[in-house]
């Protein structure tokens, strides 16, 4: 086993989005980690597979893009929906017995018993559903302009409405115990997925949880401070003995 080598930092990308928000993460981060981002099907690259709603497709889309990556020690990093299945995959890893990670993060997202109103969005007609995702500022105002309504109503609102769906059946089958560490990061200006119940995670992690706030907005994600947080986690894990040796 290639000890030597940084921890593969694992990304998920949120609703109706691609992997384009963990673009510049390698830069900032730097030798603390290699950023591998997962496109999960339905978009960018894969814009022709079919879409993932149910959970145990999820489990087993991540297994085989996921497993082969596991030669060395992993963290997974998940934003708003994204935070979900990073939340899910380490749980069935656990429950079957398998590799674990030395490090799961969810940024900007509510933990599974409390699910986000923006879930239960999946099902509004597209009038009611446009105003509202612009209003909390997962889609910009231009998308409510009458030359730009039909572009993000053919191109984006299908996938984001089954991301949502996707979302709304993890948190039906979440509610398990992590036993390794979980960090939770929280937009100091996120109105869907506040501080106070960001905070509700530690129930997810009693032995290892840990709570930290960046500037921004839910889309933190697009700004440096998240990335560079990340940074001074792992080159903190990694002056401990077991993040360069359990990957065996």
């Amino acid at each position: 086993m290639r000890t030597n080598e940084p921890p593969r930092l694992i990304c998920f990308h949120h609703a109706g989005a691609g992997i384009s928000a963990f673009a510049r993460w390698q830069s900032v981060i730097g030798s603390a980690a290699e950023v591998v981002p997962v496109l999960l099907p339905g978009r960018g690259l894969r814009a022709r597979e079919q879409r993932i709603t149910d959970p145990d497709r999820l489990i087993a889309e991540l297994d085989s893009v996921i497993t082969p990556l596991m030669d060395r020690p992993v963290a997974l990093y998940g934003h708003s929906l994204g935070g979900l299945v990073a939340y899910t995959y380490a749980a069935a890893l656990q429950r079957n017995g398998r590799h674990r990670p030395e490090l799961v993060v969810v940024g900007a997202v509510l933990p599974p018993h409390l699910r986000s109103p923006i879930l239960a969005a999946a099902d509004l007609p597209d009038d009611e559903l446009l105003p509202w995702l612009v209003e909390y500022g997962v889609l910009p105002a231009s998308a409510l302009e009458p030359a730009e309504t039909g572009l993000w109503r053919r191109r984006v609102l299908p996938a984001l409405r089954d991301d949502l769906r996707l979302g709304e059946a993890l948190c039906a089958a979440g509610g398990a115990e992590l036993d390794g560490r979980l960090l939770a990061v929280s937009g100091t200006r996120d109105p869907i997925a506040p501080l106070a119940g960001v905070a509700q995670w530690g129930r997810y992690a009693p032995s290892g949880f840990e709570l930290r706030t960046v500037p921004g907005g839910h889309f933190f994600v697009r700004e440096p401070a998240a990335p560079t947080l990340l940074a001074e986690v792992l080159n903190s894990l990694r002056a401990v003995p077991r993040l360069v040796s359990s990957a065996a």
